[in-house]
């Protein structure tokens, strides 16, 4: 009995051992690689940016889409101290000119992505606030705005106060906020009377109310410049993705949120 248990096992012992050895000897699949890509942006470029990462890769499956959304001087502070980056798209011009004059550029991939408008926004249902001079009220008490010395919204908003010589009365009733989706969110929580926002970002909130636009001569160009960086290790990736976001695709996106895009 025992011997025919044997003859028995002997073959199924035989078939495993050939199936294990034809396994070892096929060629493992390899795993497609991909490209990582991250992009430094400011925060009003969140939602775009957004949309655009599954357009973009539907097209482009070997690259890996990797955000980083902050203040533009925040982000140049961290490009300048070394933090991985492989593409810088600022909301403003300052910050770009730095690295720029810095050399941290690569040549010929500087281009501008988009303008913007500023506008004067309060909670959706207050009332009284019809134009900047409103911000002299004395019922006005707090007035949001970005940090003008990081956050480009906040510069063009001192911008404006000087413009229309509001600097006095609206100095004391300043909030600061880190960008410019801070801004907006404080406004939409009632933490503040008024801000100053992008109109990109004034448009994708329910709950805050334009009441003004300050006009182009009120402040400085609101331009979105974008750039490869010179350190990146994808170069060819990055100012593949820079070259889309100045096609008819992007642009449709950026049209969406408001903004202005050049022909």
């Amino acid at each position: 009995m025992r011997h025919k248990q044997f003859l028995i096992f002997l073959p199924v012992a035989l078939i495993s051992f050939f199936l294990v050895l034809a396994l070892q000897l096929v060629p493992p699949v390899p795993v497609q690689a991909t490209t990582p890509l991250l992009v430094s942006a400011a925060a009003s470029l969140k939602d775009v940016l957004e949309d655009v990462k599954p357009l973009y890769q539907k097209s482009h499956a070997d690259v890996s889409l990797a955000f980083n959304f902050g203040a533009s001087g925040a982000l140049l502070q961290q490009i300048e101290q070394g933090a991985p980056a492989d593409v810088f798209i600022s909301a403003g011009k300052r910050q770009m000119d730095t690295l720029d004059q810095q050399g941290a550029i690569a040549p010929g991939t500087r281009t501008n992505l988009a303008n913007n408008k500023l506008v004067l926004i309060v909670p959706k249902d207050s009332r009284g606030v019809t134009s900047f001079n409103s911000l002299q009220q004395p019922e006005i008490k707090r007035i949001a705005v970005g940090e003008p010395r990081s956050v480009p919204a906040g510069q063009y908003a001192e911008e404006v106060f000087k413009k229309l010589n509001l600097v006095d009365a609206v100095k004391p009733k300043l909030v600061y906020a880190n960008n410019v989706r801070q801004v907006l969110a404080v406004v939409e929580s009632g933490n503040a009377d008024v801000g100053l926002v992008y109109l990109t970002d004034a448009k994708i909130s329910n709950r805050v109310r334009i009441v003004a636009t300050a006009a182009d001569s009120y402040h400085s160009p609101i331009v979105y410049p974008m750039a490869v960086l010179k350190r990146s290790k994808n170069i060819a990736a990055a100012k593949a993705f820079v070259q889309y976001l100045s096609g008819s695709e992007a642009k449709g996106v950026l049209r969406k949120y408001g903004f202005i895009v050049p022909k």
